[in-house]
């Protein structure tokens, strides 16, 4: 049988794509909502997490000392903290570093120094399971030399339950979405098969091999995912930067992730879902077609 070069496959692939262009823009379409749905929660999700990060929101505990122990009962605090259950790491801030922090965030601080210092020493308190917070929360409080135990168990849950939310709607989204580009891959690929039929039928009947005959709509598929990619990654970077300027013309307390750090990994992340998505529902089309 003759042999073919790789534009062959090339040229009946978006051959294909023209012949069906009402289908092939629907995929296209439908697969480029998918990565952008895909892209967005998968941002979303890192911003809160950088967010809780900056905030010191992530399994933390502040406890204050009283403001008049001396130096060797504000150690003794230190090491009756690190002999505590449930405890990553224990980090002393001291009055000087405490205001230090606090004029870097307020201009309320501009005129205090140390000899005014109202601070007390701290200890940043890094724990590992939330179950056994109230418990270590009850034996802090019970620790000489603790004034306050700033405990926020209760905002880190309310933030946590929101990003399980979040992680569960998108991943009921990405599941419908995936079946709704795939049905439609099949269908946009089903009928570049039939309106081919005869000639395939004359390829099986003179030997051409299924790899042959499926390479064309394999790459039909792919150029499908690929379209879809990278419109969607336009798609996507627009939407953050217009959300990004939005919020942070309102909301300047919250920072947000800059989009030149990550669109490479969007920008391969779009490519290859879209690209397995596409090739995938080529093959299962074609594989019931070649069945028949």
């Amino acid at each position: 049988m003759k042999r073919y070069n790789p534009f062959y496959f090339i040229g009946q692939a978006f051959e294909g794509l023209f012949r069906n262009g009402v289908m092939s823009f629907a995929s296209v379409a439908v697969l480029m909502s998918l990565l952008v749905v895909i892209g967005g929660f998968a941002l979303l999700v890192s911003n809160i997490n950088m967010n809780l990060e900056e905030f010191g929101l992530i399994n933390q505990i502040v406890v204050f000392c009283e403001t008049d122990a001396t130096e060797a009962e504000i150690e003794d605090v230190g090491i009756a903290i690190g002999k505590l259950d449930n405890i990553a790491s224990v980090v002393r801030v001291t009055k000087a570093e405490g205001l230090e922090q606090m004029k870097a965030e307020y201009d309320i601080y501009d005129d205090v120094d140390e000899s005014n210092n109202p601070l007390p020493d701290s200890y940043v308190i890094t724990y590992i399971e939330n179950e056994k917070v109230p418990e270590l929360d009850y034996q802090l409080n019970a620790i000489p030399g603790i004034a306050k135990v700033n405990n926020r168990l209760e905002l880190a849950t309310t933030i946590e339950s929101f990003k399980h939310g979040v992680m569960l709607v998108f991943i009921w989204f990405l599941a419908i979405l995936g079946v709704v580009s795939i049905f439609i891959i099949i269908n946009t690929i089903k009928l570049s098969v039939f309106s081919r039929r005869n000639e395939i039928s004359i390829m099986q009947y003179v030997g051409a091999t299924d790899w042959f005959i499926s390479l064309p709509y394999i790459i039909e598929g792919a150029v499908i995912g690929l379209v879809s990619s990278v419109a969607a990654y336009f798609i996507e970077w627009y939407i953050y930067s217009y959300i990004e300027r939005l919020v942070l013309t309102d909301l300047q307390m919250i920072t947000f992730l800059e989009f030149s750090s990550i669109r490479a990994v969007v920008l391969v992340g779009f490519i290859a879902i879209g690209v397995l998505l596409g090739v995938l529902g080529s093959v299962i089309s074609l594989a019931r077609y070649l069945k028949q």
